[in-house]
């Protein structure tokens, strides 16, 4: 089936205006020349979509590059019959819809003159100037190259160095391909498996890595319906029987209107039907597909905390599934996409999912960098977000481009760059690490702390010695989850470099390559890869933090992190010795304790029902009595101690907020657990001492009122040890 045929129903054309008949706008298009006053007819659809976006833009540039585009590509025809001047203009249609500034469509309409016609880079360059110039060579090197199996690594080189510093260049091709893949049914069938194939393999990927989710989703659909016609075919099937007038998606839809507007909140619910490739996915996951899977409802509002609003207006007023809950506001994708998803349970059961969004975050999710508008001007025509990470901090070269162009610069191998790119835009998905400077890392789901330290450091990743995870000490094999924090730890000997196997634990294009090139340059000087760190003396960049307590050789290792002051109350039985706190257990008053002599004479003091107690007398360690003390060796006053667990939505400095909020109330932490983020939920645990337990409820509500917290409670039971 040809993708002409197959007509997808693509969201970019469901969202805007009807495909444009191309046969009379060819027609129309050789009218012949038009007044200097006058928009030609041929481009009034564009103008008309442009203004959409940009009120007040002008139009006069446009005219002249059409008028130069079209008598340049006058007597052309494409392969479907049509004059060739409706492919730019249909290009530029595109772009134009979503968004795009003058500039990118300037160069739009003019992006095959200089490699299909007379028309030269200097004749662009006077006439519209040094921008669009920059523009249409970077399109015309990515179209000097032939897609043929063989050429591809080159190819795809060529296209990262010609984006250079950029994206609008990328954004142009993208649109080109989406035109060309929407006539793709003139070509033989083995021709549009072949380009079908190279779009999907590394086209689509870009699309989503740039965020133009519109494009990203209609070439899924060509592309189904090309490489898969059967499945594509069911597919419709069924989201044609699903069409009619009892989508139970309207009634839900109904009652979230309803509940927003009698909680006063101004927001616009629409329903946004899945594109197919969408709905296969849903139904391969499910087997069955529900009345509900063939859309999601999209709200939208005016203002960032808006979104959390209508979040807690629906989880209060419907059954929220929790497992769909997904903060991308306060930790937004790499590609710019920021989002609140949710499902909750309507009437009858019928489960919907449900997107959050402002009206400026729905804009840059459907057009990602095309929505920017000119990344030179003063002022973007949709900024970036007012906290942006180290991957948003450039919209014209993201952090994630920066490391492709680097690879294609290090990987002297056309085969090794295209086989990292491949395996790179293969991942389908993406975690968010968090840096203890306050930044964000995306990287691969699987990946490790190399890759970590090779996407925050670069080559000076080469001296890592481990890692500090969620304030644990870690070695650089530990696998990463969403939302964990980590802090890389560097040695301060520049000359140090990194361990083959090192590669058994790197999943990123960056971190292979950088440790591969150092590998062959310094064949006989690779260093042995830590297993254990008890010490950071070495530490370079970042923010030292103490070192964790010391734990008994012989004693197991915690199952997860507790913190808090090293007490120094501690009296034990016997002769003058040094006392110290296990780090297993991590006693504090009242507990009670015993203690174990250890090499060096040093008594390390358990909490008595800790695992390691009978681990040690079980090998013969005699233990030793140990009791609470003040300064003067008297016993101590516990006084007011609690255990609070704090439930909270995970976002970066939480920890930091918590903990100044507890202070304020003048209480001390004697220990904390901070649990690892699960479904981008963290659960604190802190032991606290009040001075008055009557401090205790204000202490629980200055607790509850730091951002991101929704539930602050007693535990049931006294906090785990680890």
């Amino acid at each position: 089936m040809s993708a002409e045929a197959a007509d997808p129903g693509a969201p970019l054309r469901r969202r805007s205006r009807p495909r444009i008949d191309l046969r009379r706008l060819g027609r129309v298009a050789l009218r012949g020349p038009v007044s200097r006053d006058r928009l030609p007819d041929a481009i009034g659809h564009v103008a008309e979509a442009h203004r959409a976006h940009h009120p007040d833009a002008d139009l006069t540039i446009l005219r002249r590059a059409y008028v130069l585009a079209e008598s340049s590509h006058r007597g052309q025809m494409r392969k479907s019959g049509e004059p060739y001047i409706t492919h730019p203009l249909a290009v530029t249609l595109i772009l134009a819809e979503l968004g795009a500034e003058t500039t990118t469509l300037t160069a739009s309409l003019l992006h095959d003159t200089v490699e299909d016609t007379e028309v030269t880079l200097d004749q662009v360059k006077e006439q519209f100037g040094d921008e669009v110039c920059y523009l249409v060579d970077g399109v015309t090197k990515l179209e000097k190259v032939d897609y043929g199996a063989a050429a591809e690594p080159e190819t795809f080189r060529k296209m990262l160095v010609a984006t250079g510093n950029d994206v609008r260049v990328m954004s142009i091709k993208l649109a080109d391909r989406l035109h060309n893949m929407r006539t793709l049914g003139v070509m033989r069938p083995e021709k549009q498996a072949r380009i079908a194939k190279v779009t999907r393999d590394v086209l689509i990927p870009l699309a989503e890595r740039l965020g133009v989710q519109a494009l990203k989703t209609e070439l899924e659909d060509l592309v189904f319906a090309i490489l898969h016609p059967e499945e594509y075919e069911h597919t419709r099937a069924l989201i044609a029987a699903a069409a009619g007038p009892d989508d139970p998606l309207d009634t839900i839809a109904d009652n979230v209107r309803g509940t927003l507007r009698d909680a006063g909140i101004s927001a616009e619910v629409l329903i946004r039907p899945r594109h197919f490739v969408s709905v296969h996915r849903v139904r391969r996951k499910r087997g069955e597909l529900r009345g509900t899977d063939f859309g999601r409802l999209l709200v939208l509002v005016g203002e960032d905390a808006d979104c959390y609003a209508v979040l807690g207006e629906l989880h209060t007023c419907f059954t929220p599934v929790i497992s769909e809950f997904k903060d991308f506001i306060a930790a937004p994708k790499f590609n710019l996409y920021q989002s609140l998803h949710t499902a909750v349970v309507g009437p009858g059961g019928a489960v919907a999912e449900v997107l959050i969004r402002t009206h400026r975050m729905h804009k840059v999710a459907e057009a990602g960098v095309v929505a920017l508008g000119n990344p030179y001007a003063q002022d973007h025509a949709v900024t970036s977000p007012s906290e942006p990470s180290d991957e948003r901090a450039d919209p014209t070269r993201p952090g994630w481009l920066s490391r492709l162009l680097d690879w294609q610069e290090s990987a002297t191998d056309p085969d090794t760059f295209w086989t990292t790119l491949r395996h790179d835009l293969a991942q389908d998905r993406e975690i968010t690490v968090f840096r203890t400077d306050g930044g964000t890392l995306g990287l691969p789901a699987g990946a490790s702390c190399v890759d970590a330290a090779y996407a925050q450091y670069g080559d000076r990743a080469h001296t890592s010695i481990g890692a500090r995870v969620n304030g644990r000490l870690a070695t650089l094999s530990t696998v990463l989850s969403d939302g964990d924090t980590v802090q890389l730890l560097l040695a301060q000997d520049t000359a140090s470099g990194p361990s083959p196997d090192w590669l058994d634990h790197a999943r990123t294009p960056t971190a292979r390559i950088a440790i591969t090139g150092w590998l062959t340059d310094h064949p006989d000087e690779a260093k042995p890869t830590p297993s254990t760190m008890t010490s950071v003396d070495a530490v370079g960049p970042g923010p030292a933090e103490p070192a964790a307590p010391e734990r008994d050789a012989q004693a197991p290792a915690p199952a997860r992190t507790r913190s808090g002051p090293r007490a120094t109350g501690v009296l034990v039985d016997g002769p003058d010795a040094p006392v110290r706190l296990a780090g297993c257990c991590t006693p504090v008053p009242p507990d009670e304790l015993t203690g174990f002599v250890v090499r060096g004479g040093t008594v390390t003091v358990h909490r008595r029902e800790c695992p390691a107690v009978a681990a040690m007398q079980e090998i013969g360690r005699a233990p030793v009595g140990a009791r609470w003390a003040d300064a003067e060796g008297r016993e101590s006053d516990a006084g007011c101690r609690v255990t609070l667990v704090a439930e909270s939505f995970g976002r970066p400095r939480l920890l930091a907020d918590l903990t100044e909020a507890i202070a304020t109330a003048e209480a001390a932490i004697v220990s904390a657990t901070v649990e690892p983020p699960s479904e981008q939920r963290v659960r604190h645990t802190y032991t606290l001492q009040l001075p008055d337990a009557a401090g205790l409820p204000a202490l629980m509500r200055a607790m509850r009122e730091v951002a991101g917290v929704y539930d602050v409670s007693r535990a049931q039971h006294p906090a785990p040890a680890g």
